[in-house]
C-alpha cells in the first residue's frame, strides 16, 4: 500500500518524452510534452534525470521496452509516481507524474502513447492526453474504468461487454485498482516481479529488515524488475507505511544517498553497483535481484518471534506459485498477529477520548512477542499507524480496512492459538 494524496485534483499533471543524454555530465532532453505550456522549472530540471537511472556510458543495450516508476515525496507526506517506458532501440523515455498508484493503467496508457508516436498519430495522442487530463477522479470505490469521455464503474463496463456495443468506443479503456483489494498475482505486476525474483527465505530476511527500519537497497541489471520489487517490499508492510528514503530507482546523480544515516529502501542498476559499494556505507543490507542473493550484517530474523516467522514462511512457500492474493495475505495475516493487539490497548477516557495505552500493549503472555513489541513500539511507522487510527477513533469513526478485518478474524476465531492454526493452515 501506498502514502497516497486523497482525492487529487487530476489523474495527470505533466508527461513528457526524454531523449537519454549523449554523455555522463550532460542532461536528458525533453522532446514532447504536455501540457504544452508546463513551466515548474525545478520539475523540468529534475524529473527527466530519473528516466535514465543507469550508467548511460556502461549500458548501451539491453530490455527492448520497460517499464519503471520512480517516486517524489511532496512537503506533506503524499507520493507522487513518475511511471515509465523506456525504449533501448531509440534511447528515448515516455514519463507520465502522477498522484495515483495506479501502475497498470498507466503502464498501459504509455503503450498506447508510444504506439501514436511510433505511427506519427500526433493529434489522437493529444487528445487522449487532453481528455485524461481534464478527467475528474472518480471518488467511488471499487475499480473505475477511464475512457476518453466518460468514467464507468466496473459493473456498468462488465454490462457493456456483454452487450453488441461496438468495441471501438470502448478504446482506450483504463481499469483502475481497487483499493479495497489484497495485491494478487498474476494481475499486480510488482508482487509477481518479487515473487519470481526472490525466494521465500530472501524475502522473510528483507522484510524483517525493513521492520527493523535498516538501511536496504537492491541491486539489478533491469530497470522494470529493479522497481517493481521495491514497490512490492513497501506494500507488504501494510498497514504500515515506509516512513524514510524510498527510491525505487536511484539515478545517478543521487547517489549520496547511499550514504544517508537515515534508513532507507533504495533500488540500484546493476551499472552504478561499483560507485555505490565505492562510498562510505553504513551497516547495509543488500539483494542482487538477478541472483537471488543477500548480504546482511544483521540477524533481524530473530528479533520476529518464530512462530510467526515459521507461518509465514510456510505460507508463501506455498503460495508463491499460485494465483490469487495468498502471498498478500500471508503477509497480512503475519502483521496481525504481531500487532493486532494494539485494539486491546485502547481506552476511552472520561471526555470521551480514545487513548493508546503502551503498557498494556506491551503486556503480552509470549515473552518472544513482549519482546519483539518493546522494540516495534519506537520504531516510526508504528508510531505513525497507531496516530492515523487514534485520528480516525476520535472522530467518531471505526477504521474499516483490510487489517481490521483481519483483526477481527483473529478476535473472533477462538483465540490466538486457533488462529496461527490456521495461519499454518489457510492454503491447504
Amino acid at each position: 500500500m501506498f502514502c497516497v494524496r486523497e482525492n487529487p485534483e487530476q489523474t495527470f499533471y505533466w508527461f513528457f518524452e526524454a531523449t537519454c543524454p549523449v554523455a555522463r555530465d550532460r542532461d536528458p532532453g525533453v522532446q514532447f510534452q504536455f501540457p504544452e505550456d508546463f513551466s515548474d522549472e525545478e520539475s523540468c530540471q529534475t524529473l527527466p534525470r530519473f528516466c535514465f537511472p543507469y550508467d548511460i556510458q556502461k549500458v548501451r543495450d539491453g530490455v527492448a521496452v520497460q517499464h519503471f516508476t520512480f517516486v517524489l515525496t511532496d512537503l506533506e507526506g503524499s507520493q507522487r509516481f513518475g511511471f515509465c517506458r523506456l525504449t533501448t532501440s531509440t534511447h528515448t523515455c515516455l514519463c507520465i507524474l502522477s498522484y495515483l498508484p495506479w501502475f497498470e493503467v498507466f503502464y498501459k496508457l504509455l503503450n498506447n502513447l508510444a504506439d501514436y508516436l511510433k505511427k506519427g498519430q500526433m493529434n489522437e495522442m493529444k487528445a487522449l492526453l487532453a481528455a485524461l487530463y481534464k478527467q475528474p477522479i472518480p471518488l467511488m470505490s471499487g475499480s473505475v474504468t477511464l475512457q476518453m469521455h466518460q468514467v464507468l464503474d466496473e459493473n456498468c463496463y462488465q454490462e457493456l461487454k456483454k452487450t453488441k456495443t461496438n468495441k471501438k468506443n470502448l478504446i482506450p479503456y483504463f481499469i483502475a485498482p481497487d483499493p479495497r483489494s489484497l495485491p494478487s498475482i498474476p494481475e499486480n505486476r510488482n508482487l509477481t516481479e518479487l515473487i519470481v525474483a526472490v525466494d521465500a527465505g530472501n524475502l522473510l530476511q528483507l522484510e524483517t529488515a525493513l521492520v527493523q527500519q535498516q538501511h536496504t537497497y537492491k541491486l539489478d541489471t533491469r530497470c522494470a524488475v529493479l522497481t517493481s520489487c521495491v514497490h512490492a517490499l513497501s506494500a507488504v508492510l501494510y498497514p504500515m507505511y515506509w516512513q524514510h528514503i524510498f527510491i525505487p530507482v536511484l539515478p545517478p546523480h543521487l547517489l549520496d544517498y547511499c550514504c544517508a544515516p537515515m534508513p532507507y529502501l533504495i533500488g540500484v542498476h546493476t551499472s552504478l553497483s561499483e560507485r555505490v559499494r565505492g562510498r562510505a556505507l553504513e551497516e547495509v543490507v543488500i539483494l542482487n535481484v538477478d541472483s537471488n542473493t543477500l548480504e546482511t550484517p544483521f540477524d533481524d530474523l530473530k528479533r520476529i518471534p518464530s512462530d510467526v516467522v515459521s507461518g509465514l514462511k510456510l505460507c508463501l512457500k506455498r503460495q508463491a506459485v499460485s494465483p490469487g492474493c495468498g502471498v498478500s495475505r500471508a503477509f497480512l495475516k503475519a502483521q496481525a498477529l504481531l500487532f493486532g493487539g494494539y485494539r486491546n490497548a485502547l481506552q476511552c477516557q472520561q471526555d470521551g477520548e480514545m487513548l493508546f495505552n503502551e503498557a498494556v500493549f506491551l503486556e503480552h503472555k509470549s515473552s518472544s512477542m513482549r519482546h519483539f513489541l518493546q522494540s516495534a513500539v519506537h520504531l516510526q511507522f508504528f508510531k505513525q499507524f497507531i496516530d492515523s487510527r487514534m485520528d480516525i477513533l476520535n472522530k467518531g469513526k471505526e477504521p474499516g480496512d483490510l487489517f481490521e478485518e483481519e483483526i477481527h478474524n483473529c478476535d473472533t476465531t477462538e483465540g490466538e492459538f486457533l488462529y496461527m492454526y490456521k495461519f499454518f493452515n489457510f492454503s491447504l
